[in-house]
């Protein structure tokens, strides 16, 4: 590396640093003028400064330009030993700028078994469901507006119906998630008064959101009875008093509390609710409007209402199968309220949303049908024969194209539900296990993040494992074509 200097760098790196050009050097580059013409100057500089500093922070760490400026700057020269390519770097700078317009939001394979993953996006939405998309988004359309009418409308009105005919409801709403319909029926209902919840069901949910947290921000107050493990019936009795506006159920999806335990099943908690003149909701989370084998131990909504909750809240994602929205259910006059409630505007939902979740809840009516029309559904309900039929299909389509490069096998495996619901659950499934021979798992797995689509698999005793539980059928060869490019870059 050379001498080090006092300043921490080797006389090779302050080289490289003085030969640095300036951001002004390389946007007046001739080889910049297209970029110019086509990106504008102003994001072309912007570019160029993002490149130089990758640079200046490559040299610092004691790597070369190619390595510093990574795919495009591969070849600019070893900048520690002072050559710069210019074209390199106005290649780099190109396709920095070029990358503001393109979408960060990609389509990508989940091949990692979890089927509602919520770092991937959750559910991925039926045919029907995309193409009422498109059909609300393409034109102008009634979304508050009444063609009898010919008034002013409401946006609630698209999606009522179809929910009361598939829970039996009086009335509905839906906002953008369920942690807003919790947060709205706590705001609406328990707003300065007193919340009874059981310290068991107090949960966290994904990104750190705390029941605690939500219903301080609702402006109710927390009033926890029982204990992490137990709570009854007689802990609700006692708590209840003249400041008590509800008793707030909540579902621990995500977490079960195993052993000596006891809770309060929502129908007895109606009855007592009813009882003293105290709203009582219902926070399913996940929600449950399909009868299927696999979410065997998750509430109902069907359940819910029947015990008797006036309120019901779960989500239009996740196990429902359709886009992110939180759905509410219950009696006319208690829905009737939130829907009056101010905060109900900020938590409204699009058109969009409204567009997918009513076709996603049109297959639903009919039964037989949705379990191979929504995708969630048909993949928690696949049976293992077509699971490993399909695993040996992509195991021998990888190894045509891998070659000598990994090794493919298929294997039994475990998938999961994924989105918080039945954590403990273990869906059998088959995988296809790739052992690579000249690089390690985890460069695979990062080689694999930057192809077109990205495949996003999972890590397990250095082998990427590709479950086909959540892999759709049409991606197979998407499949093959990024291990093609993964194990060998340079036909690239």
């Amino acid at each position: 590396m050379g001498r080090v200097k006092k300043s921490g760098l080797t006389d090779r790196q302050a080289e490289a640093l003085r030969a640095l050009p300036s951001v002004e050097e390389l946007v007046e580059m001739p080889e910049l003028a297209a970029a110019i013409g086509e990106y504008g100057r102003e994001l072309v500089v912007d570019s160029a400064r993002v490149v130089v500093e990758r640079l200046r922070s490559g040299i610092l760490a004691g790597k070369a330009a190619g390595e510093a400026l990574g795919r495009v700057g591969g070849n600019a020269g070893d900048v520690a030993g002072g050559e710069l390519a210019f074209d390199r770097l106005a290649g780099a700078i190109t396709e920095e700028a070029a990358k503001v317009f393109l979408p960060s939001l990609k389509s990508l394979v989940n091949a990692t078994g979890v089927v509602v993953h919520t770092n991937l996006g959750r559910s991925v939405l039926a045919p029907e469901a995309i193409e009422a998309v498109v059909q609300a988004t393409a034109s102008y359309s009634n979304l508050e507006y009444n063609l009898v009418a010919g008034s002013r409308g409401s946006r609630h009105d698209h999606i009522t119906r179809i929910i009361t005919a598939l829970t039996g409801a009086e009335d509905a709403i839906v906002v953008n998630n369920n942690a807003a319909a919790v947060l709205l029926a706590l705001a609406v209902f328990g707003g300065g008064r007193d919340v009874i919840v059981s310290r068991g069901e107090l949960i966290e949910i994904g990104g750190s959101f705390r029941i605690p947290d939500i219903m301080a921000s609702s402006t109710a107050r927390l009033v926890e009875v029982g204990t992490t493990n137990k709570t009854k019936i007689s802990d609700y009795e006692k708590a209840i008093g003249p400041d008590t506006a509800m008793l707030l159920h909540v579902h621990t999806s995500n977490y079960k509390v195993v052993g000596f335990t006891a809770e309060v099943e929502i129908a007895e908690l109606a009855a007592l609710g009813h009882e003293r003149g105290v709203v009582v909701v219902d926070d399913l989370g996940s929600g449950v409007l399909a009868d299927l084998p696999a979410l065997a131990g998750e509430p109902s909504v069907h359940d819910s209402l029947a015990a008797g909750a006036d309120v019901v809240t779960f989500s239009g994602d996740k196990l429902l199968g359709g886009p992110q929205a939180g759905v509410v259910v219950g009696k006319r006059e208690f829905i009737a309220k939130m829907k009056a409630h101010p905060m109900a505007r900020a938590m409204r939902v699009d058109k969009m949303t409204l567009a997918a979740l009513q076709a996603t809840l049109a297959i639903y009516l009919k039964p037989e049908e949705a379990l191979g029309r929504i995708p969630t559904l048909r993949m928690l309900s696949e049976p293992i024969d077509s699971l490993q039929a399909r695993a040996e299909k992509l195991a021998s389509g990888l190894s045509e194209v891998i070659g000598d490069a990994a090794t493919v096998a298929v294997e039994k495996a475990a998938s999961k539900v994924g989105g918080g619901a039945l954590p403990l659950l273990e869906l059998d499934s088959y995988v296809c296990s790739v052992l690579p021979s000249a690089i390690t798992v985890d460069d695979l797995a990062a080689r694999l993040r930057e192809t077109d689509p990205p495949v996003i698999g999972r890590i397990h005793k250095e082998r990427l494992l590709l479950d086909v539980r959540t892999i759709l059928p049409e991606q197979a060869e998407m499949i093959a074509k990024a291990l093609r490019q993964a194990f060998y870059p340079e036909e690239s």
